[in-house]
């Protein structure tokens, strides 16, 4: 068994550290110890035997000191077993002269630094443990900056995969649309959303949001996005499709009580009028003169909650500047001020009205003015919205006057 010998000193206070000296020579253990003690060290000294004692004394020291000859450990052998197992754990390796060579061999492997016995004094022996710890250190922000750099770039080709380029080729309308995971998260929720134009002229507008966040909740939010596509391209009526959807959520989510929200738009060819499902989705905002919501129409329960087979559609007529704002409830969500109350759908009529004010030309820019409302959000939120956030912005082109020609 390991024993635990305090070293003790009259130092200055700095941070105590917790060193695992692997040593079978008692001799060379005993010179350790006094070099400590000869530098009045704040180090707590584990002492273990053999490899099998230090894999079970590893756990919560700062530095361990290796001896590459142990008993039941040979080499490199014991260094890459302990490294395997203390992550984050500074490694300093002892040799003796004759095999100064295999300290360098262990610090390729591994090791922070090595050491000479009978070469260091304590002085040395303290500051190669503090310096050893503090590459250990960086070395482990280094491994978690890479780590995280990492994974948003495979979050960012993830988004770059998931999100639809729609195709609204010669739609002839402004469109802008936004997606943002919930608290800045690097991972896409299960926010979806798609347009697409019919050879007609025709456009088909679909924003949805599958419950819970995730990478399961994505992956059936891209599944339900790319049916709809698909049955949209096939020229299928509205009650098929959204049957379909339901089969889809239903078939595909991974536990039962996973619903989806979903608002389709139907917006004629000579973009007069548009006809509306609501299932389950907060109504969108109709941006003029004025705002207001589409709260007329009828919302039936989300996909996946009840079974039906028809789906009501609300049709409404459209001004000549008409622009529509489709949004997930997380851009409503969020709270207002310290108390409870919610910014809601007629807050957000609110915040789009007064930014039409402020900006009569926002149609020239609509990306810009579906960035600010997503901020002004946040302002009133105290913060980053929690949950996923999808907004699109589909409306007629701004007029082009004489003088602009």
């Amino acid at each position: 068994m390991s024993s635990l010998l305090p070293v003790m000193g009259t130092a200055a206070p700095v941070e105590n550290l917790r060193v695992l000296l692997v040593e079978d020579d008692d001799g060379d253990a005993f010179l350790v110890q006094e070099l400590l003690d000869e530098a009045v060290s704040q180090v707590e000294l584990l002492r273990a035997r053999t490899l099998a004692e230090a894999e079970a004394e590893v756990a919560g020291v700062d530095c361990v000191l290796l001896d590459l000859g142990l008993p039941d450990a040979s080499g490199l052998d014991g260094l890459r077993r302990l490294a395997a197992q203390a992550d984050g754990v500074a490694l300093l390796v002892l040799t003796g002269l004759a095999d100064e060579h295999r300290g360098a061999e262990a610090v390729a492997a591994g090791a922070q630094d090595y050491l000479v016995k009978g070469q260091v004094d304590g002085q040395l022996l303290t500051r190669a443990i503090r310096y050893a710890i503090g590459r250990s250190r960086i070395e482990a922000t280094e491994r978690a900056l890479q780590e995280q750099q990492l994974h948003a770039e495979e979050n960012t080709r993830l988004e770059r995969g998931l999100l639809p380029s729609p195709l609204i080729a010669g739609a002839g309308v402004l469109f802008a649309a936004r997606y943002q995971a919930g608290g800045r998260r690097l991972l896409l929720g299960g926010d979806f959303y798609d347009a697409v134009r019919d050879p007609d002229g025709t456009l088909h507008v679909m924003i949805g949001d599958v419950s819970g966040h995730g990478p399961d909740e994505a992956a059936l939010g891209v599944r339900l996005r790319i049916a709809w596509r698909a049955l949209v391209l096939a020229s299928r009526p509205s009650d098929e499709i959204l049957a379909t959807l339901q089969q889809v959520l239903v078939h595909e989510r991974h536990r039962e009580h996973i619903f989806a929200t979903v608002c389709t738009l139907t917006i004629s060819p000579d973009r007069r009028g548009v006809s509306m499902h609501l299932v389950g989705h907060p109504a969108p905002l109709l941006v003029g003169e004025t705002v207001r919501l589409l709260s007329e129409g009828r919302v039936v329960p989300p996909l996946g909650v009840v079974t039906r087979t028809s789906w009501p559609a609300t049709e409404v007529e459209l001004p000549a500047d008409w622009a529509l704002l489709l949004h997930t409830d997380g851009l409503i969500d969020g709270r207002v001020g310290l108390g409870p109350e919610r910014l809601g759908g007629e807050g957000l009529a609110e915040l789009v009205q007064r930014q039409v004010r402020h900006d009569p030309a926002w149609r020239a820019a609509p990306e810009p003015f579906v960035d600010s409302l997503i901020q002004q959000a946040e302002a009133l939120n105290g913060g980053d919205l929690v949950d996923d956030v999808a907004v699109l912005l589909v409306g007629a082109l701004p007029a082009v006057s004489p003088a602009d020609d």
